[in-house]
This record gives C-alpha cells, sequence and structure tokens, in this order.
C-alpha cells in the first residue's frame, strides 16, 4: 500500500492542453473516484499515474518514489481496464497467475497467490474455465483477481463496469467495495458514472474539461456542492436550476414563481442574477407551497418521479411515497429551505 501525490500534473498534445496543473493527494488505503463527463481528462489522467502516458509536466508520486518518468512495470501498480484484457488460450488460474510466473515467481507462491484471490472473488470452482465460459461479469472477476495476486502499492481501475448490464454492475460495485474493505489497497477508480462514485469511493474527485471542479467526501458533494457543475452532476435525479433575483424577502423568478430562500444565507446584493437549486427528492407532496401541473408521472413502486410546470418553470419532484397522482393533475409541492442552495449565475459558484 502506499500514498499517491499528484502535483500540478499536465498533459499536452501538442498544442491542445487537456489536463490543466492538477493537484490531489490521496492517502494510503483511500479509496478514490474520479469522475466527470466523457472528454473531461479522468482516464488520461489514470493512464499518466499507470505510466500508460506521457507526463507534460508536474509530478506524480507513489509512496516516496517519484515515478512521472519510469516505466509502468516499475511503478508498483496493478490495473483494471474495462475490456478486461484475458488471454483466451489461458485457464483462469493461468490468467490470474501469469504476471507472476513472467516474474520467474516459485509455483507453490503463485499457486496460493492465486488461490487466496480466488477465494476473495469466489473464483475457486472457475479456476479451470477458460474466458470464453465465463460470463462478463466472471471475467471482470477474473482481471480483478489477476491485478490482486500482484499485490501492489495501488489499484487503478479505468471503467471497469461499463461492459456490465444494469443489475450485474450493482453486484459488482458491491464487491469491489468488499474487496477494498478486506485487502485495503490504494484504489483510483475511473467512472463517468456518479451513483458508482457516491457508493463506492471515499474521496470524490469531479474533474471538468481538464480541471478539478471539486475533491470531497461523497456527502460532502451532495450537501454542498461548490458550482452549479457539481450540483448538477452529482446526485441522480439531477438537481433542479432555477433562474431568478431575491426580492423581499425571497426568491422571485421572471415568470413570478417565487420559493422560500436558504435558511442560513449571506447578505446579497439586490439585482443579483442567481441560480436557484434544490433536489427533486428535497420536496415533497403538501396541501401548500408550489402549484403545478404534472406533466410527467413515473412510478417505481418505492418511489414517484413527477414533473410539474409551475408558472412555466419546469421542476422534477421525487415523492417517497406512494400518491395517486396522474398526468395533467394539479399538484401542490413544498420546498425544505434546510436543503435549497443559492448559485451565482454569472460565475456558476454556490453562494
Amino acid at each position: 500500500m502506499a500514498t499517491v501525490n499528484i502535483q500540478n500534473i499536465q498533459k499536452n498534445y501538442g498544442a491542445v492542453k487537456v489536463i490543466h496543473g492538477i493537484d490531489i493527494d490521496i492517502s494510503d488505503g483511500e479509496f478514490v473516484a474520479l469522475v466527470g463527463p466523457s472528454g473531461c481528462g479522468k482516464s488520461t489522467l489514470l493512464r499518466m499515474i499507470a505510466g500508460l502516458e506521457e507526463v507534460s509536466g508536474g509530478e506524480i508520486r507513489i509512496g516516496p518514489r517519484e515515478v512521472s518518468h519510469i516505466p509502468a512495470r516499475d511503478r508498483d501498480i496493478a490495473m483494471v481496464f474495462q475490456n478486461y484484457a484475458l488471454y483466451p488460450h489461458m485457464t483462469v488460474e493461468e490468467n490470474m497467475g501469469f504476471a507472476l510466473k513472467l516474474k520467474k515467481a516459485d509455483v507453490a507462491e503463485i499457486k496460493s497467490k492465486v488461490g487466496r484471490a480466488a477465494a476473495i472473488l469466489g473464483l475457486e470452482k472457475l479456476l479451470d474455465r477458460y474466458p470464453k465460459q465465463l460470463s462478463g461479469g466472471q471475467r471482470q472477476r477474473v482481471a480483478m483477481g489477476r491485478a490482486i495476486v500482484r499485490d501492489p502499492a495501488v489499484f487503478l481501475f479505468d471503467e471497469p463496469l461499463s461492459n456490465l448490464d444494469a443489475k450485474l454492475r450493482v453486484q459488482m460495485r458491491g464487491e469491489i467495495k468488499t474487496m477494498h474493505q478486506r485487502i485495503g489497497t490504494t484504489t483510483i477508480y475511473v467512472t463517468h458514472d456518479q451513483v458508482e462514485a457516491m457508493t463506492m469511493a471515499d474521496k470524490i474527485v469531479v474533474l471538468h474539461d481538464g480541471h478539478i471542479e471539486q475533491i470531497g467526501a461523497p456527502l460532502d458533494l451532495y450537501d454542498r456542492p461548490a458550482n452549479i457543475f457539481v450540483a448538477g452532476f452529482i446526485g441522480s435525479p439531477a438537481m433542479n436550476f432555477i433562474d431568478g433575483r431575491i426580492e423581499e424577502g425571497a426568491f422571485r423568478t421572471s415568470k413570478g414563481l417565487i420559493l422560500p430562500l436558504p435558511q442560513t444565507l449571506p447578505s446579497i446584493p439586490g439585482g443579483r442574477d442567481l441560480v436557484y437549486g434544490i433536489r427533486p427528492e428535497h420536496i415533497r407532496a403538501s396541501t401548500q407551497g408550489i402549484e403545478g401541473r404534472a406533466i410527467l408521472v413515473e412510478g417505481t413502486g418505492s418511489e414517484l418521479f413527477v414533473r410539474l410546470d409551475a408558472k412555466g418553470e419546469d421542476i422534477a419532484c421525487l415523492f417517497r411515497e406512494r400518491l395517486d397522482i396522474g398526468f395533467g393533475d394539479t399538484v401542490f409541492a413544498e420546498i425544505d429551505p434546510t436543503k435549497a442552495h443559492l448559485f451565482d449565475k454569472q460565475t456558476g459558484r454556490r453562494i
């Protein structure tokens, strides 16, 4: 296990700069998720940590060693890709032990480490099979097992679950988290799925256009997003954003909708353009408050998602109770002011 320190890391492709001076400190044994939309630079950053991409500037340290310009094989890392990258002519046992065989490890040591990894991942009964005889989830477990047997200082995961169906993704999320809790190896995990990041990571790094937007624990990002981008990216369904201004002690939109102000609010000059943010799950059905017409109703059994047209503003609500609401019905909804956010419209920063 080891710490990972990323200091002012930059990446250029010719004149195009894709990573702009990123700084991240990862503690020994920490599970860190790099999240962001496609093209934000998260996989490029991971590949630089792995030594698969050259660093254009800055420094990467794994433990006490500066590794920015040393070969990938000498960095003491193990990487798990989304496409598994298994050898089709080798059994599960041979795939998992191949890296140790290349290092000319003792046969008994290889068998012991492969057996331990197989036990952790529930692969004991599959060791004699070939990749073509395995499901997608089983292949991903083998790829993880191959990483475990190397006993690296750092695990690197590059969107490992993106090729799996929804149900299997949920199962594998739990297995990866359980593996980390049992082994305790420092882990850096790239994903575009914020639900994966929220459920698995100790710390989340939100990237956008090669810049860090915010770093923090999952609930810190959920409760106190630094800006509109983070607020909209973290949380599902996405946060509502409504343009307006503070007038006469309330938030008023240009269309005349009045919303309650957050309970803790600094002094804000009048006439300033703002964005009101409230998550759908922080709005509850009521007999008063916002009046709107239901323009979309989706029930999942445990939740009811309703989109309201309230004086021309589109507001998404997520009700936890079962309600008899149909398309076109009039609905009253009440916002929890302790959960509301205000953002500066010009800068996007949370106030």
